[in-house]
């Protein structure tokens, strides 16, 4: 990837887009700043991708003033990537790491994975571009777009309907994997929830995202689902902050960290098998979200901060709020926001998906049933208003 820079009329060339860049807008226009090694001309920036799989934006932080308390949150946007998620990192890490190991042949091998749906996408967009047969074992909850995209992108989408004993998916997918590699000799399995590459990519990549955007931070918070991105966050993230708290957020009915099994409807966070790789996730503390308050925190902050976030972050942000007791003056606090909400239209923003699901199972209070049904977007000025009064 390259960007070029237009100023005056001028075009120069400019270093790859790998490197950090700093943006200022102000009327329209972005400034590349001298102290990460760019041009300083005031101008706008041109990005030339050779490749879909480019089109990574890794230094996208939403600030969100006053979000937990007094203490502002910086929220870390994954969802503009493309695919629409953190997991085209992890899917390009994984390819990665076989093709150097020597054990994946273009247009021979058949990659096998287990998702709910982000990675499955992710992984039938970087095998289509590499030119690799993918199978995406998946189940009723992933959403209908996210299986679309899929087979668009050439995958073959297998969907198990049967829930594992814990009452969750994982371990059914997990079994239809296993008949599939005994049934075809060139299928590789990338098994996420142990692959150390899952872990090391979000260390070399998202962590180091983080730590070079911020002098110090204290909180980091990390939705959980394969652990690969918390387990990289923290082992990265412990070395340059050694005094921060790694925050681990699950949904209620996840076993990863030792809850009690229970069914879940919102796809993408929380396991009913714990996997491999959350040995290496040490996080300093827990927090399990219910689905009632992921729908209640995504409509609310849709309403407040104007932005469609993901189940996944609406989770993360939930959990955000109910720590923030523990916050004091001057703390520095990330969240990770793994994809963004266009994909749970039809789920999480569907009042009545939210009712059928969510409600009808008994978890969600007279209040967050009414906000589903009526909720409205507020004013920016609005919201920072309420927020200086305390309401």
């Amino acid at each position: 990837m390259r960007a070029r820079e237009w100023y005056d009329g001028n075009e120069t060339d400019a270093p790859p887009l790998a490197k950090p860049l700093r943006y200022a807008a102000s009327a329209g226009q972005a400034k590349w700043s001298e102290e990460t090694g760019g041009h300083s001309a005031q101008g706008y920036l041109a990005v030339i991708v050779e490749s879909p799989l480019d089109l990574i934006f890794p230094d996208l932080f939403y600030r969100l003033p006053a979000f937990a308390g007094e203490h502002d949150v910086f929220l870390k946007l994954e969802g503009f990537n493309i695919t629409g998620s953190i997991k085209i990192k992890t899917a390009i890490g994984l390819i990665d790491d076989l093709e150097r190991r020597g054990i994946a042949r273009s247009s021979e091998t058949v990659i096998v994975e287990s998702s709910s749906g982000n990675l499955g996408l992710a992984l039938s967009l970087v095998c289509a571009v590499k030119g690799y047969k993918f199978i995406c074992v998946t189940d009723p909850n992933a959403n209908r777009a996210t299986k679309r995209g899929m087979e668009l992108y050439g995958a073959t989408v297998v969907v198990v309907r049967d829930r594992d004993p814990a009452g969750g998916f994982l371990g059914s997918r997990l079994k239809k994997i296993h008949q599939i590699l005994q049934s075809d000799p060139n299928a590789i399995w990338l098994n996420q929830y142990a692959n150390i590459a899952n872990k090391n990519v979000h260390a070399e990549q998202t962590a180091n995202e983080i730590a070079r955007e911020f002098a110090k931070v204290d909180w980091v918070f990390v939705g959980t689902g394969t652990t690969g991105t918390l387990a990289g966050i923290s082992e990265r993230l412990r070395q340059a902050f050694p005094s921060i708290k790694v925050i681990a957020v699950e949904p209620a009915g996840s076993v990863t960290f030792g809850g009690t099994a229970g069914k879940r409807n919102i796809p993408g966070i929380g396991t009913s098998v714990r996997p491999k790789l959350a040995d290496l996730a040490k996080p300093d503390k827990v927090v399990a979200v219910t689905e009632e308050k992921t729908v209640e925190a995504c409509l609310s902050f849709v309403r407040d901060y104007h932005l469609l976030v993901g189940g996944s972050t609406g989770t993360v942000l939930a959990a955000v709020r109910r720590l923030a007791p523990e916050f004091i003056p001057g703390d520095t606090i990330v969240a990770i926001s793994p994809d963004l909400g266009e994909k749970y239209l039809d789920t999480v923003y569907d009042p009545a998906w939210v009712e059928t699901i969510v409600a009808a199972e008994g978890r969600m209070s007279p209040r967050t049933k009414e906000e589903n049904k009526s909720w409205r977007p507020r004013r920016r000025s609005t919201l920072l208003l309420d927020q200086r009064l305390g309401v």
